[in-house]
């Protein structure tokens, strides 16, 4: 009887975070990642050249939802943008901009490795007004 009822808490767990946004599986918006390895010598100026890249398609690019930046603890070098777009439209109109063109230009030497890997999402959860 035990069994059961666990086995029951953890089947309508699994349902629970799998439907937590269900929506957003069936939707058309496109995820990415980009790896990218950078010139040590290069971090900051990279750095401040993402940054200003950013701060503008946020600002200028309805379809352009989010980017997250992260750089691996045992190598700054090593950095990994989560990038969010209302659609592949929207990512096509995005890398013909003024602003992703000049950036693309600047840190055309800094970087080492690009690898852009498009991925489907599987589940999410987040807090209300995060």
């Amino acid at each position: 009887m035990i069994r059961y009822i666990f086995s029951t808490i953890f089947i309508i767990g699994i349902l629970t975070l799998i439907s937590v946004d269900s929506k957003a599986q069936d939707s058309i918006t496109m995820y990415r990642i980009a790896k990218i390895k950078v010139d040590e010598n290069q971090l900051e100026n990279y750095k401040s050249a993402l940054q200003e890249q950013m701060n503008a398609a946020i600002k200028l690019e309805p379809g352009v939802l989010s980017y997250t930046v992260v750089a691996d603890k045992k190598d700054a070098t090593s950095i990994t943008i989560f990038e969010v777009y209302a659609n592949l439209d929207a990512y096509q109109s995005h890398i013909l901009t003024p602003h992703f063109k000049k950036y693309k230009e600047t840190v055309k030497d800094m970087v080492l490795s690009l690898e852009l890997i498009d991925t489907d999402l599987v589940v999410r959860a987040k807090k209300p007004n995060y």
